[in-house]
């Protein structure tokens, strides 16, 4: 699968920073934010597939980031990381529209495996809005 690019959101910058390192090892573009009002801001700028979100985060709770992502960038595909405590959190997150959710600490290439299928779930949606041209239809303007 061609490149694409990543925004880890999580409150703990340790966390984030090792999963960022580990996921530009596997060739992937990706972002980093604190907060749930800083991974919006870098969605305002940049073209991003896949959301990598923490369920808990001070603040902007990571359902309402979800929601906000999903308002503002709807093919956006986001996946839940959540705590054995906040399972109930990530399971809400799936119906409104999470692409996935997966227990801390994951398995890096379970995540990476998730981050493809999220990605390609992506690029077919954005591929059924194109608007369909007049010649490949075969129907004259």
């Amino acid at each position: 699968m061609d490149n694409f690019d990543v925004l880890v959101v999580d409150d703990e910058s340790d966390f984030r920073d090792s999963l960022i390192k580990r996921l530009k090892k596997r060739n992937l573009n990706v972002f980093g934010a604190g907060s749930g009002e800083e991974a919006l801001a870098v969605l305002k700028e940049e073209a991003v597939d896949v959301v990598i979100l923490d369920v808990k985060m001070p603040g902007m709770s990571g359902i309402d980031t979800l929601s906000a992502i999903k308002r503002l960038k709807p093919l956006v595909e986001v996946i839940m990381l959540t705590g054995h405590a906040s399972v109930e959190v990530a399971m809400e997150g799936m119906e409104m529209g999470a692409f996935d959710y997966l227990m801390k600490p994951m398995d890096i290439d379970e995540l990476l495996y998730k981050l493809q299928d999220a990605c390609k779930k992506k690029r077919l949606n954005e591929k059924r809005q194109r608007p369909v041209s007049p010649r490949s239809t075969g129907i004259a303007s």
